[in-house]
């Protein structure tokens, strides 16, 4: 049985915009990690608060996770923030 064109499947988004959204990135504990992540997060969200940061060091104190919370407006925002925290040279993991 052939399926009508208007319930073909297409990837329906889970997540109503705008919202808060935290993303967790993981990198060395270094000069100047946190306040990388903060500026890109600035750049996809100029209403982001850097004292809203949730830090947490690794039990070797090697690396550094921290959670920002984005103010998400869509989906393509979220793709290009994911995107620009996993290419960065300092990032290592993007949650």
């Amino acid at each position: 049985m052939e399926r009508p064109p208007h319930s073909a499947p297409g990837p329906e988004s889970l997540i109503e915009y705008p919202c808060a959204f935290p993303i967790k990135v993981m990198g060395a504990q270094v000069a100047g990690f946190e306040e990388a992540i903060v500026a890109v997060a600035l750049h996809f969200d100029p209403s982001f608060n850097p004292s809203t940061v949730e830090r947490r060091a690794s039990s070797s104190g090697n690396y550094l996770g921290l959670t920002i919370i984005i103010q998400a407006t869509s989906r393509e925002q979220l793709d290009e923030l994911y995107r620009t925290l996993s290419t960065h040279p300092m990032v290592k993991v993007v949650l």
